[in-house]
């Protein structure tokens, strides 16, 4: 496996590789958004508008099957962001990787910071006194990282529960403590297990795919039987992957619309 390009910086571990995915991951949806709303027309729309057009009414279909619509349109501009953004984060490590490979201590740094994963299994590898073939990703998906899948899932926890707080105060309270009193600490672990579900999800599937792409290189460079196996495989499993991409982000919206629902309605609503 690839190690992680993390630094100390500040009494901190950052992730570079993660920093700059997140930095390209918000470029890439900012670009979009900005060519299809540049030129806007009603009598002759572009291409562009019309690709906003169509996921904007598909995510107003979406929300409109999870909560009444009066009630949802607020969070229009949120599914449309959720889900552009961890798309385009999905598909960032399907087309290449980048990959450095120090051989020593002394190269494995960045901006005169050294690599600590790399530096750990140099030393480690020096202890056992065997010989440490490190790799180190820069370019991959950012969701195949377990820390910022989790961290959108708990910015969705967050919102969500500040919601039922603040639009629904006595059924949100209420529905800890049903069907009976005893059902409190059921109802309470179900919460936080919707957070770890909804994180590991979207980073199980990505991280997986990358995983087995890593698998698919490797045996195209054992010799020329295996180079010729890998490209059907990396074509296949390309294709697959962006159909994975595409659902993971879609199921990552909509079940954040789901438990927004849920926390903002009321039982006489249902």
């Amino acid at each position: 496996m690839h190690e992680s390009l993390i630094i100390e910086l500040l009494g901190m571990r950052v992730d570079l590789s993660v920093v700059l995915m997140l930095i390209v991951s918000c470029a890439v949806v900012f670009l979009i958004a900005k060519l299809a709303t540049r030129k806007l027309s009603v009598e002759n729309p572009g291409k562009m508008q019309n690709f906003m057009e169509w996921v904007i009414e598909f995510v107003q279909n979406q929300i409109a099957g999870t909560m009444d619509m009066k009630k949802g349109r607020p969070f229009v501009t949120l599914a449309v962001t959720l889900i552009m953004f961890i798309f385009v984060s999905n598909m960032l490590g399907l087309p290449f990787g980048i990959v450095i490979h120090p051989h020593s201590v002394a190269e494995a740094t960045v901006f005169g910071h050294p690599i600590l994963p790399a530096v750990e299994a140099f030393n480690a590898a020096a202890a056992a006194g065997t010989e440490a073939h490190v790799e180190v990703a820069i370019w991959k998906s950012p969701t195949a990282d377990v820390t910022v899948a989790m961290t959108l899932a708990a910015i969705v926890f967050i919102l969500v529960h500040f919601l039922g707080i603040t639009k629904n105060t006595k059924a949100y309270f209420k529905h800890y403590f049903e069907p009976y009193p005893v059902f409190f600490p059921i109802n309470l672990i179900e919460q936080f297990s919707s957070l770890l579900t909804h994180g590991m999800r979207l980073y199980g599937n990505i991280f997986a795919g990358e995983v087995l792409i890593s698998v698919i290189l490797k045996l195209a460079a054992v010799n020329v039987v295996g180079l010729i196996a890998s490209i059907p495989l990396m074509m296949v499993w390309q294709g697959f992957s962006i159909f994975v991409g595409a659902i993971q982000a879609f199921v990552f919206t909509i079940l954040a619309l789901v438990y927004i629902s849920q926390k903002i309605d009321t039982h006489e609503e249902h």
